[in-house]
């Protein structure tokens, strides 16, 4: 620790240092968030450890957690995996029963060698004249 460095606060010292109300830090002991006073009582003090954990939680609300998830992340858990990012796809309807989905981030070489197979493939399951009303049947 620094010399000269502060080693224990009262709650309207540690309110002050923090930026928050004593209602708030007493909210956070309450909600397990935060442990209680090192010494408890009337001359109740607070350690660089209070002031850290209270740093931390600043911190993470203002990256938009929410206190439940924020007393998960300081108790070890990991983090809630984001969403994947969205991804666009283009479909082809080769025939009315036949859909195919195409990633629309995919390669040229890949997007020129998937059309010649789609138009290929589409002209093989083109219905025929005289069995397009018998499903299948001569």
């Amino acid at each position: 620790m620094k010399r000269g460095a502060k080693e224990s606060w009262t709650l309207p010292e540690l309110a002050e240092e923090t930026g928050l109300s004593a209602r708030t830090i007493r909210y956070y002991i309450a909600r397990g968030l935060l442990e209680g006073p090192a010494v408890a009582g009337r001359g109740a003090t607070y350690t660089p450890g209070h002031l850290a954990r209270l740093r931390a939680i600043q911190e993470l609300q203002s990256r938009g957690a929410m206190l439940a998830e924020i007393g998960r992340l300081l108790a070890g858990a990991r983090p809630h995996a984001a969403l994947p990012q969205p991804a666009t796809w283009h479909q082809y309807a080769l025939e009315e029963d036949v859909v195919v989905w195409v990633r629309a981030d995919a390669a040229s070489w890949r997007r020129r060698q998937l059309s010649r197979a789609l138009a290929d493939f589409a002209s093989r399951i083109k219905p025929e004249e005289n069995h397009a009303d018998n499903d299948g049947k001569s």
